[in-house]
């Protein structure tokens, strides 16, 4: 049956993804914001649909393709599980007073005009401690969006300002999945790597610094004062409010530092969650009880609905329900929905050969460093909007361009840093990538609002691109290992 598969066309694999493109800015134009809640999900299937006939013609079965199918939906149900778990948490750490109580003492504690800038710090310290930039954006992200509601200032160059920071941390933390994975794949030591990363990642980060505070500095915050004392007054109603509160918080930054799998250490600090919320907020549940069974029945219920669906409160402040009136398994259900066809996608063009296709002509004619490097970033960034997967994006351009740098002499360093300055910063700002699906769902804000003001991961990719041209901490092979190879 082999024999009978013909090998595509450049054209074969432009048509899913032009028709892709076409689709998806058709989304956006009709539906505007509620382009992720549907219409782009079926923009990916008939995409994947197009794909798959393409297959069919060369001679791929359709039991083949819906095999692959499968398979790469299954590579995305650890991301599911996990976002399930985040959904529990948000709903829980609400009820319990955890994020509130983050709120509460962030507005205390952060100055409008340096806020943006100490967003995007606090962010990095938390994921560098913990290698996750998920749990760093679904804790403390969470919070310091409720401050940047407090405070009035931009949602959206706050979200920008979470994601990277949060990146930032990831991307240089020794306990970061990707980090370790780029290595992993390009075949370099995870510290030589780190360092490695730091010339193009330190300066890139210190530049968005800068930004943040210049739009910091320019932000009208004359009614910031009163809008924070009303909506501190709100919550002190509300909740009740202290450092025991963070508690949750503790257990899930020590169980994420001591190497613990994402999932269940979310789902642990959900039902701790659960746990402080009947510990602490006894009247508050009271308040949002709408069943007629015995006292700690009821309380029972409104904790494990928080688990599933959520919670809603109904306080003075409109912004402030926006704010906390979120969480539940259910409000992942979307995201996952995104993600499922999002990989159906990716799964199909890699099954039928269009992807391999599309980076065998990225590749022609690359011979400097320059060269190598860019097409790889932007393989990387590629492969995170095909695909819509974070470590495909890492491992599949990683294998494709291993030998390339070898043969042309170049350190495979060069490789694994410009697959995590392509693959892993890219992957939040795209919409339907399991990355920036998550940071949508997590922090309520589009990844095309944030996009210009995720400033860090939008300027390593670039700088990386300078150094490579420049050719500065370009490192070779001595001596080159493609001369050895000649040699034997």
């Amino acid at each position: 049956m082999s024999q009978d598969i013909k090998s595509p066309t450049l054209m074969d694999a432009m048509i899913p993804l032009v028709l892709l493109v076409f689709m998806m800015g058709s989304a956006v134009y009709l539906f505007e914001d509620n382009s992720s809640y549907g219409p782009n999900q079926i923009a990916l299937l008939l995409a994947m649909g197009i794909a798959a006939v393409i297959g069919l013609k060369n001679g791929h079965t359709w039991a083949s393709i819906e095999k692959g199918i499968v398979k790469g939906i299954s590579m995305s149900l650890g991301a599911c599980l996990i976002l399930l778990a985040v959904g529990s948490l948000i709903g829980t750490w609400m009820l319990a007073g955890t994020v509130p109580t983050l709120i509460y003492f962030g507005l205390d504690l952060l100055n409008p005009s340096f806020f943006y800038t100490a967003t995007c710090l606090i962010c990095a310290v938390v994921a560098m401690s913990i290698g996750s930039s998920w749990t760093t954006a679904a804790t403390v992200g969470v919070a310091l969006i409720g401050v940047a509601t407090g405070m009035e200032m931009s949602l959206a160059i706050t979200a920008g300002a979470v994601v990277s920071g949060a990146y930032f941390g990831d991307k240089i933390s020794p306990l970061s999945e990707t980090t370790n994975l780029a290595p992993a794949i390009a075949g370099t030591d995870l510290f030589e790597h780190i360092r490695y990363m730091l010339w193009t990642t330190v300066p890139s980060f210190i530049l968005s610094l800068i930004l943040f505070l210049i739009l910091g500095f320019s932000e009208d915050t004359a009614g910031s004062a009163e809008r924070i004392e009303q909506m501190q007054t709100v919550l002190d109603q509300y909740f009740v409010l202290g450092i025991e509160m963070l508690i949750p918080l503790v257990v899930l930054l020590t169980l994420a530092i001591r190497k613990m799998p994402a999932f269940p250490a979310v789902a642990i600090g959900a039902l701790i969650g659960g746990i402080w919320a009947l510990l602490f907020q006894a009247e508050l549940i009271t308040s949002l009880v709408t069943t007629e069974h015995a006292g700690w029945v009821n309380q029972i219920i409104v904790v494990w609905a928080a688990l599933f669906d959520g919670v809603v409160f109904s306080t003075p402040d409109d912004n402030l329900n926006d704010l906390l009136s979120r969480g539940g398994m259910s409000s992942m259900l979307n995201t996952i929905w995104l993600i499922i066809c999002a990989m159906s996608f990716g799964a199909v063009l890699e099954h039928v050969g269009l992807l391999n296709r599309i980076v065998a002509a990225c590749l022609k004619g690359a011979t400097s460093a320059g060269q190598l490097v860019s097409r790889t970033i932007l393989t990387c960034l590629g492969t995170n909007i095909i695909t819509a997967d974070q470590y495909i994006s890492i491992v599949m351009p990683g294998r494709m361009y291993k030998d390339a740098f070898t043969e042309r002499g170049f350190h495979q360093l060069n490789l694994s840093r410009s697959l995590e300055d392509g693959g892993t910063l890219t992957s939040p700002l795209i919409p339907w990538n399991t990355c920036g699906a998550y940071m949508h769902s997590v922090l309520l804000v589009h990844p095309f609002s944030y996009i210009f003001f995720a400033f860090f991961n939008l300027i390593n990719p670039v700088l990386a691109v300078i150094y490579a041209y420049l050719g500065i901490k370009i490192l070779k092979l001595t001596p080159p290992e493609s001369v050895i190879k000649t040699a034997q």
